[in-house]
């Protein structure tokens, strides 16, 4: 099937190229059309702050909450009570009100907005009510409210945006990571191949990938709520698959031309091969993605969904553009010396790769332990992993979220960036703000230990419904504010209703940021189960043994546990958070550690992939298992040292962003890539399979009838294909792709 197809994309390459060019321009169009949405609203079905924010769908108000525009006159200037300051700012808020999509602004000098003044009068906020839902609030719409605000600007006031107009405002363009990681993976490459032509070519299916890859993170936020740091990682994952899988076609390609191999048949053959492999490793990644659906979460959906369509997309292009993109180019990529006489062409040629690996397989024992002893150091902080909450408190200085946060909690108080919602669903309708019912909740929670203040209960139309506003002396991603929401749910609200069939719930950003970290860390052991489980399944259809199935699934472990070890240490403890941009430590949400754990468990999937088939090709010719892995080892190892830097480089552009949460996705996932690459397929499964010996290959009887035989990376499953002469070197071995 695989051979069929890369040989009619190979004959009918203008087709393909049409197809692709299409779908890029339908794409390109759609988001022109309707834009790139993302929203940081968390929805929690069966948690206590969505049953909060349920019932305060009882009460009328703007889709997307009120929205901030913060006021500050600075020293020196008269303050924002005085007659010619509150002229420019009712001035503004009338323009403002003209905006399109604006439904309702209210002033700190109206009756309504009497709390949004600070007290030496130098500090206050508009509020807007919008009328489209926050997903759906763009970077145009924030810069038409600050050119309205334009009166108060000239009267000296600093304006600026809040909530989620500053979220949109900040979204910005990740394009300079992308270049970055680009001309780094070109280098890698143009190292490798010495042609630019060959070096191009996987940087152009990694364009075309992230290029789909961004469009379709995009527009999927019109559906779901997609943070905004979704279409940054799927941005990272497809750009870098995409790179490496198209490396490793074009390895076998070259290798096919240089044996003699016409350019169609090359191209097939590469697509039954490598191409095969590609796939297998990218439908794993999917897999392993898909594994965060046990998690039970619309945030986990949408942040698994970008990445596994990035990794979908980048198998697609590997199979169908890629062969009819080697069609064209021919044997102009192919490499300048014969396969048989190129530099270190293989391990029976004796080069330097085949000296390692037989020094590696001489000192089994050494190795190994050298290899656990640094995972386990790199490992240890991993014992402290908790979640937290992140605020716009933790943005980068300057952006508008975070001086509009740090504004806010210098004039009103840091919980006023945060506020409680607390519910109460009465069994009959309430007198009125009086009731005896309400003043006992009112009265518990102006009581509650870390409450600031406490505002006027509200009824709904039915008045069955009431709530209160309670902001906390902590912001929303301190501790201390997820501890108080314990406090209040335990019991401060349990002893204000005890008996009279009120049920009172918490809600708010922090109260919904700390049910998704509880609700992370109950379905985390089960989540992990199912993707270590499904992923050592794949390995057992792959290659046939359950031993080197459980094996790769611990040693995947391995990679998974240094780099939260990592991430532990560089973010959760600060230790060189001022290289990558952040002002100190930062707490870790709950998603950025499972979701990293399914991408890695999926990314770890490509190099055991390439290096098993290789062994296992080789041991099937001869027979000699330590043989097979000095073979398997000397003939993939450039090729996934470049392939991991490739992914390494990608990885860590994106430090350049200011959004923390990338930042941890860039730290962490280049840090197990690395230590993947290297200590683990280098030191650690050599190691063990020539410890294990030929109980590598054990397979039971009805086991053995029942695995279909699936032929990853062979040439067995190419119509038109033979197998590798015995006495030739393997084809992963003929195409050197040196280690930057």
């Amino acid at each position: 099937m695989f051979h069929a197809l890369g040989r009619r994309c190979a004959r009918r390459p203008g087709r393909v190229l049409a197809a692709w060019l299409a779908v890029l321009l339908a794409l390109a169009a759609a988001v022109l059309v309707y834009g790139r949405a993302t929203s940081e609203a968390v929805s929690i079905p069966g948690s206590d702050s969505q049953a909060a924010r349920d019932a305060a769908a009882a009460f009328p108000g703007p889709p997307s909450g009120n929205q901030p525009v913060v006021l500050h006159a600075p020293a020196g200037s008269a303050p924002l009570t005085s007659d010619a300051m509150r002229s420019a700012v009712e001035e503004a808020a009338a323009r403002i009100a003209r905006v399109e999509h604006v439904a309702a602004v209210t002033t700190p000098y109206s009756p309504a907005g009497g709390a949004a003044m600070s007290a030496d009068g130098r500090t206050a906020y508009l509020t807007l009510g919008l009328d489209v839902i926050a997903r759906d609030i763009t970077p145009e719409t924030t810069a038409a409210v600050e050119a309205a605000a334009e009166p108060a600007r000239q009267a000296g006031i600093e304006v600026t945006p809040g909530g989620e107009l500053a979220a949109a405002a900040d979204k910005g363009s990740t394009g300079h990571s992308e270049l970055i990681g680009l001309a780094a993976a070109a280098a890698v490459l143009f190292l490798g191949f010495r042609s630019a032509l060959a070096a191009g070519l996987p940087i152009a299916l990694g364009v075309v990938v992230l290029g789909v890859s961004l469009a379709a993170a995009g527009l999927l936020g019109h559906v779901v709520d997609m943070p905004s740091s979704g279409a940054v990682i799927a941005a990272m994952i497809g750009l870098g698959v995409g790179i490496d899988y198209t490396l490793f076609c074009l390895v076998r390609f070259r290798s096919l031309l240089a044996g003699g191999t016409g350019v169609v048949e090359a191209a097939a053959r590469t697509t039954a091969t490598a191409g095969k492999a590609a796939a297998f490793a990218g439908c794993a990644v999917a897999a392993a993605l898909a594994g965060l659906a046990l998690g039970g979460l619309p945030l986990l959906y949408a942040l698994a969904l970008a990445p596994g369509i990035a990794v979908l997309v980048a198998v697609a292009a590997a199979l169908t553009l890629l062969p009819a993109l080697l069609a064209l180019l021919g044997r102009r990529i192919a490499p300048p010396l014969p396969a048989a006489t190129a530099e270190g062409a293989g391990p029976a040629h004796g080069g330097r790769r085949h000296r390692i690996a037989v020094y590696v397989a001489d000192r089994p024992w050494r190795h190994l332990l050298g290899g656990l002893a640094l995972v386990a150091v790199l490992a240890a902080p991993a014992a402290g992993l908790s979640f937290g909450a992140l605020d716009a408190g933790d943005k980068a200085a300057g952006t508008d979220s975070r001086t509009a946060h740090d504004r806010l909690a210098a004039a009103f108080g840091p919980g006023v960036n945060g506020p409680l919602q607390v519910t109460a669903s009465l069994p009959t309708a309430a007198s009125g703000p009086g009731d005896g019912r309400l003043t006992a909740i009112t009265s518990a929670l102006d009581a509650a230990p870390g409450v600031a203040s406490v505002g006027a209960p509200q009824l709904a139309a039915d008045a069955r419904t009431a709530r209160w506003q309670v902001v906390p002396d902590t912001g929303p991603g301190d501790p201390r504010t997820a501890a108080l929401v314990d406090r209040l749910r335990e019991s401060a609200l349990p002893s204000a209703t005890a008996g009279s069939g009120t049920a009172a719930h918490v809600g708010g950003s922090a109260a919904a940021q700390a049910d998704l970290n509880d609700r992370l860390a109950r379905r985390m052991p089960a989540v992990i189960g199912a993707v270590v489980a499904v992923a050592a399944l794949l390995l057992l259809l792959a290659f046939r043994s359950p031993v080197v199935a459980v094996k790769a699934a611990v040693m995947n472990l391995l990679s998974v546990a240094a780099a939260y070890g990592v991430l532990t240490a560089v973010f959760q403890r600060g230790l060189g958070a001022g290289l990558i941009g952040l002002e100190g430590p930062v707490p870790i949400p709950g998603y950025v550690p499972l979701l990293m754990f399914a991408v890695l468990f999926g990314l770890s999937m490509d190099y055991e992939v390439f290096l098993l088939s290789s062994v296992r090709e080789a041991y099937l010719r001869h027979g000699d298992n330590r043989r097979a892995v000095v073979e398997g080892l000397a003939g993939t190892g450039r090729v996934i040292t470049s392939a991991a830097a490739i992914m390494v480089c990608v990885f860590l552009s994106y430090l350049l962003s200011a959004d923390p949460v990338v930042k941890m996705f860039g730290v962490g996932l280049a840090a197990a890539v690395a230590l993947d690459a290297t200590v683990v397929r280098g030191l650690l499964v050599p190691t063990g399979m020539v410890l294990l010996g030929t109980r590598n290959w054990w397979l039971p009887g009805p086991l053995d009838r029942l695995l279909p035989r699936m032929d990853i990376e062979g040439e067995g499953g190419g119509r038109g294909t033979t197998r590798p002469d015995p006495a030739a070197p393997g084809p992963a071995a003929t195409e050197p792709i040196p280690a930057p």
